[in-house]
């Protein structure tokens, strides 16, 4: 949506097509839900892009193996293509029992908290002992919503797998804060000790002190309230296995004690060992980073879709795409945000880095040969001719108002709908209702 505004501000026409009904991706659907005012602030932000009369919106149109190839794209004969799809995919655990009943990858436990259409309708159903594999701002999230805010929460406990200390954990403190009340403070002095002296070999202090000012502020405070249910913590351990009980759904999760060692770059890395132990859970969700969906048609590098090589600046961002298999650039494709370097930052971040990539298709297109506009109907009837119901600005607009006047009759906030189905019939509804008022 950035990258769209900059290209458009600077007079370009700009043909948006989006994977999802409505705009905003991780924004709209990956944003921790009861943080509306970030979310108000950004749909406004996107609404004023969608405002600009030279940008067009396509939503429902999956690019990739679905309604259009990058082929597809390439024959409207674009002056440029710039992929903004972000990291759809998700690393795997690759562990034996991974596939059991229970056992998600954070990601899309996300999309369904969030509403994100069709995950809603789908199992992810959470028991009473959790497990959490990694210890980053969407595990924190995911554990938010399993100890406070999930609606149908059955939860006891939550135990999070980190796989090494407590000073490399990567969430930011201001958001452990939104849990740390659930933590019992001596059992996580107990969990301290018991990894001390293996963080001790790469120079690492473990005192209530030290993490009280690096990475878990509540130990500041001595005197607190202790809420149920419990969060604790399992440092310096990694998933080995997932045991499936008789119905199919994980049962146990054996883990494998690490040792931590410093590594030729100054950092750490956790060695496992020989000794192992057993989690009794009947839930695991996994937040271990993201990767590039392959499907999307692009070729893939080492780091996700192949982007060019800047032999004089290796360190500064390449937003041009390429074939790694002939190093040779893709004429007018370019990449960025999470599309470019999966999980890299927030959306500050990711925003930043679409308007960077953004200025250098503006310079390119500036000595490109100009080539006829899209016509934005034309387009429209390609895709209906495809099967496909495109979603445009418009109906955006008359969608916003359903929600809306929704939220008020059921006193909320804010509300969306968790279907696409729901959504194209509130469309058509206010479609109905405009038409109405028109004629009275």
């Amino acid at each position: 949506m950035f990258a769209a505004q900059k290209i458009a501000v600077a007079g370009h026409q700009v043909v948006i097509f989006n994977r999802d009904l409505k705009p905003g991706g991780l924004v709209e659907y990956g944003i921790y839900p009861i943080k509306e005012k970030m979310k108000f602030g950004l749909r406004k932000q996107f609404a004023k892009v969608l405002g600009l009369p030279n940008v067009h919106y396509f939503g429902r149109v999956k690019i990739g193996v679905d309604d259009l190839t990058i082929e597809d794209l390439q024959e409207l004969q674009p002056s440029a293509l710039i992929i903004s799809s972000g990291a759809q995919g998700y690393k795997l655990l690759g562990l034996p029992g991974e596939y059991a009943k229970g056992v998600y990858s954070a990601k899309d436990f996300v999309y369904y908290y969030n509403q994100l259409p069709p995950y809603p309708a789908m199992d992810y159903s959470t028991g009473k002992r959790i497990a959490i594999v990694g210890m980053g701002n969407v595990a924190v999230d995911v554990m938010r919503w399993l100890l406070r805010d999930g609606p149908e929460r059955q939860t006891e406990e939550v135990i999070v797998v980190a796989r090494r200390g407590p000073l490399e954990a990567k969430f930011d403190r201001k958001e452990i804060e939104h849990v740390d009340m659930h933590i019992l403070r001596e059992e996580f002095i107990q969990e301290i000790e018991r990894v001390k002296q293996r963080c001790a070999a790469c120079q690492q202090e473990l005192s209530p002190e030290v993490l009280a000012e690096t990475t878990f502020p509540f130990l500041k405070n001595p005197i607190r309230e202790e809420l149920p249910p419990k969060l604790s913590f399992r440092f310096l351990c990694s998933p080995k296995e997932i045991i499936a009980g008789p119905d199919g759904r994980i049962e146990k999760l054996v883990v494998t004690e690490n040792e931590l060692r410093l590594n030729s770059q100054g950092g750490t890395s956790a060695k496992a060992t020989g000794q192992t132990a057993e989690l009794e859970v009947d839930t695991m969700i996994f937040a271990i980073g993201d990767k590039h969906d392959p499907k999307l048609g692009l070729p893939m590098g080492q780091e996700g879709y192949a982007t060019a090589h800047n032999p004089e600046n290796p360190e500064a961002p390449v937003f041009e795409a390429s074939d790694p298999a002939t190093s040779r650039r893709l004429e007018g494709i370019f990449v960025v945000g999470w599309a470019r370097r999966a999980s890299e930052g927030l959306v500050g971040v990711a925003r930043h880095d679409g308007e960077v990539g953004a200025a250098k298709v503006i310079e390119y297109l500036a000595s490109a040969p100009e080539k006829p506009s899209i016509n934005p109907e034309e387009l429209m009837a390609k895709l209906v001719a495809k099967g496909v119901r495109p979603i445009t600005k418009i109906e955006l607009e008359w969608l916003g108002r359903a929600e809306a006047r929704e939220a008020q009759a059921r006193g909320l906030n804010s509300f969306k709908y968790s279907d696409d189905e729901s959504m194209l019939k509130a469309i058509d509804e206010e479609q109905v209702r405009a038409g109405l008022a028109v004629a009275s």
